[in-house]
């Protein structure tokens, strides 16, 4: 049981972007359709995914187990940012369900939804987690322990000297 209730580390970030392109694709779709009751699912895979990493998420199955690997070699990243920003989406879905549904806040629950873009968007388009360098910042600045994640703490000065 302890198992279950674990996240991978290392995760591939080829199906962290696969499942980052679903969520935005579901974002999209419920923004364009009004079909608010796509937040249930879109918000259960993310509290999966917080709780089990891929296990009980069925778009973080499919994303590790059929797509990614499609997608050639494995390329691993550390993984508590990686559950720190799935945690981050779960917050913001869950707050989107509860305007949307019981509340009829859809307007509302379309500003919350919006966030999504840049998150997701970067994650998909260019790999770039918004949400793991909030970790990364929250660990620099004594938040977070750095025995969380030692990798962690200076992964955006390397991003950055890296690409520029």
């Amino acid at each position: 049981m302890p198992e279950l209730f674990s996240f991978p580390n290392p995760v591939n970030e080829k199906a962290a972007r696969v499942v980052a392109g679903v969520v935005l694709v579901t974002v999209i779709l419920i923004l364009v359709t009004s079909w608010y009751w796509l937040l249930l699912p879109l918000a259960y895979g993310f509290w999966a995914r917080v709780m089990t990493g891929p296990t009980l998420s069925p778009v973080g199955w499919l994303a590790q187990n059929v797509v990614a690997p499609r997608l050639g070699e494995k390329r691993p990243v550390p993984g508590p940012p990686k559950r720190f920003a799935q945690a981050i989406g779960a917050v913001v879905s869950t707050a989107a369900v509860v305007l949307a549904l019981p509340l009829g806040l859809h307007t509302a629950a379309d500003v919350v939804l919006v966030a999504f873009f840049p998150a997701a968007g970067l994650e998909s388009l260019v790999g770039y987690c918004i949400g793991c360098e909030a970790f990364g910042l929250l660990i620099r600045l004594g938040i977070v322990p750095r025995t969380v994640c030692e990798e962690c703490s200076d992964i955006s000065a390397r991003v950055r000297a890296t690409t520029g």
